[in-house]
């Protein structure tokens, strides 16, 4: 829901229709607009730390592929040797070869040349081939690890977390620790190799020379130091910039229907268009932050190769040392700056991948609110579908001062038909919520099978539970897959069954593939009805104790409803079956009626009882029978 301009906040929780959702705001252009993780604490978010520590979080992910890794070390040792040795094959060609006039020499010099080149070659594909499939391979567990712990996640969660923003942790995050330990890394080390073999190497060649080295190398690692720390606090703020553009164009997609049946366009694009460009602005100073560093490293680092060059060539002159020596220490010094500029590239990279790594590892540890005890109880087999609440008070994590229940009792007898009804907002998705432990109760408790919910290993409890929500859930598959989502297993026979039970199978047939049509994302080339019937036949698939309808039949026609009450008499026969309605019509006949009102109980009984009583039901039944 859209009011205004601005960009989404908080949301309802995932699922209910009680909850209200609130409305955007408008952001100032000139502010960063923030987004939220942590889903159970108001706290500010936490400001990035300021080393790349946060990086050690991928050694669990590199820890199972380490004699690839060993591998690939081995490859840049001796890529990084084979480099170093041009510079001692220099030094002999010009003092053995082209000083002394000697021919031979030189023809062996190539012929050594063509030996290293080759050893060289051979060490970079093998690098290159194991630290790319390195990044690869790490890059893919770490989205299945996020992923999985992801739907570990309650609903509560996602009350105050964007799904955007996830997406962007799973995608974009992960796409630059991919970077790093795919080329980066591997990259760095290389040029760490090679600056600390050449500083060697320079030390051997001319002692006095190497100190104007040790001198110049500081003011080098200075700027890069600085200046990186500054990169990866900007790479951070870029991270959850573009979060918040990926969250903005989720929402806006999800809802591309309203956006254009207000003629909301205009607005969202100019909205799009602010949260682009505090984005772009974002990436702009960090990319200014990083070319400044890259280029004041290279000008001090070719400075002090030119006054190193310029000391050198008077010893040379005075005698001091031989012009190989020199020509070699110059290709050294020159490999030596080449090396350090390499790393200072480098080391953005890794700043950013640092940022990306923090807000993983912020992710990965965000414990799940509901799991399972450390020693689950087992419901009773065959399951018996008793419900009972005592004294449940419960408030959204969002809305801690408006309870949705409050000090509500209920008992639900095994093969009862229970209607829960009342205005909106009354808290009867609440019950279903609880019931389905997508929550806990901050006082009381809900018993199933005679056990506490908390007692009990959610999926374990879910499996007991089928539900036919108010908006029915269709993805984007076959028609064949959303009927059997509940019972992978089940078999054509039983699919087909299902599907002619809920009345869905007169409009299956004239799909273009049956069963194997796809339906498209959230199942748009169904009507409302159609996808109604396929939620229904669904829950008659997975055939579970406790059947949770949610205005089950609110989107079919006179005359589907007519058909799908019938097939929903037939299954409700022999399970416990808990009702929403707020169509008095469709609960006329059950077993009982419990009325609800800001969160409590207020009338128990039949529709006939009920609407003698003159109380609440009898005025919303008197209302919608009149009409």
């Amino acid at each position: 829901m859209r009011l205004g301009t601005g960009h989404p906040d908080d949301i309802g929780p995932v699922g209910t229709a009680e909850p209200t959702t609130s409305g955007r705001y408008n952001a100032p252009h000139t502010q960063p607009i923030q987004s939220r993780m942590s889903p159970v604490s108001d706290a500010p978010r936490r400001a990035p730390s300021k080393n790349v520590r946060q990086l050690g979080m991928l050694w669990r992910f590199i820890r199972p592929y380490r004699h690839r890794v060993a591998l690939a070390a081995v490859a840049l040792v001796v890529a990084a040797s084979s480099v170093l040795a041009i510079g001692q094959g220099l030094r002999l060609v010009i003092d053995r070869g082209i000083a002394a006039g000697n021919p031979g020499l030189l023809n062996e010099a190539l012929i050594g040349l063509f030996v290293v080149i080759v050893v060289m070659a051979g060490a970079i594909f093998g690098r290159f081939y194991l630290v790319t499939w390195l990044g690869e391979r790490v890059t893919a567990d770490i989205r299945r690890a996020a992923f999985d712990h992801i739907l570990d996640l309650s609903p509560a969660f996602f009350e105050l977390t964007r799904t955007g923003e996830v997406i962007s942790r799973l995608t974009n995050d992960t796409q630059l620790l991919e970077t790093v330990v795919g080329s980066s890394a591997s990259f760095a080390l290389r040029n760490l190799l090679l600056m600390i073999g050449a500083f060697v190497m320079l030390a051997l060649t001319s002692p006095k020379l190497t100190l104007l080295v040790l001198v110049c190398v500081p003011l080098v690692f200075l700027p890069m130091m600085i200046a990186g720390r500054r990169v990866r606090a900007l790479s951070r703020a870029n991270q959850d910039r573009i979060a918040d553009v990926a969250a903005y164009v989720d929402e806006t997609l999800h809802e591309i229907r309203t956006v254009q049946a207000y003629v909301h366009e205009e607005v969202d694009r100019h909205d799009f268009g602010q949260r682009v460009e505090v984005q772009f602005d974002t990436a702009r100073r960090r990319i200014f932050v990083r070319a400044s560093m890259v280029a004041t490293v290279i000008v001090l680092a070719f400075s002090a190769i030119g006054s190193i060059l310029w000391v050198g060539g008077h010893d040379v002159v005075a005698g001091r040392i031989s012009p190989g020596d020199l020509s070699a220490f110059v290709f050294y010094a020159v490999l030596m700056a080449g090396a350090i500029g390499a790393v200072a590239e480098v080391w953005g990279e890794v700043q950013r991948a640092a940022g990306a790594a923090e807000r993983l590892v912020e992710l990965l540890a965000t414990a799940p609110v509901i799991a399972a005890p450390s020693t689950p109880q087992t419901l009773p087999r065959p399951a018996r579908g008793d419900v009972h609440f005592e004294a449940v008070t419960f408030a959204y994590p969002s809305r801690p001062a408006m309870p949705a229940l409050r000090d509500f009792s209920l008992d639900v007898a095994p093969g009862e038909k229970l209607a829960l009804v009342g205005p909106s907002g009354a808290g009867k998705t609440t019950v279903f919520q609880l019931l389905l432990r997508y929550y806990d109760p901050q006082a009381g408790s809900v018993r199933i099978g005679g056990h506490d919910a908390r007692d009990v290993d959610p999926r374990a409890l879910r499996r007991h539970i089928a539900l036919v929500p108010q908006e029915p859930v269709i993805f984007a598959a076959s028609v064949r897959d959303n009927v059997r989502y509940g019972r992978p297993d089940a078999g054509e026979a039983d699919i087909e069954a299902a599907c002619r039970a809920a009345f869905a199978w007169e409009f299956i047939e004239r799909l273009p593939d049956g069963l194997a049509t796809g339906l498209g994302e959230r199942g748009v080339q169904l009507s409302g009805g159609q996808r109604q019937r396929l939620a229904i036949a669904r829950a008659i698939l997975a055939d579970r104790p406790l059947l949770l309808l949610d205005e089950a039949t609110s989107a079919l026609d006179a005359e589907s409803e007519r058909l799908v009450q019938q097939a929903l008499a037939t299954l409700m026969r022999d399970h416990t079956t808990l009702i929403i309605a707020h169509r008095l019509s469709t609960v006329q006949h059950a077993d009982r009626i419990v009325v609800l009102d800001q969160g409590r109980i207020v009338e128990v009984g039949t529709h006939a009882s009920l609407s003698r009583s003159g109380g609440l039901y009898a005025k919303l039944a008197a209302l919608q029978f009149k009409t």
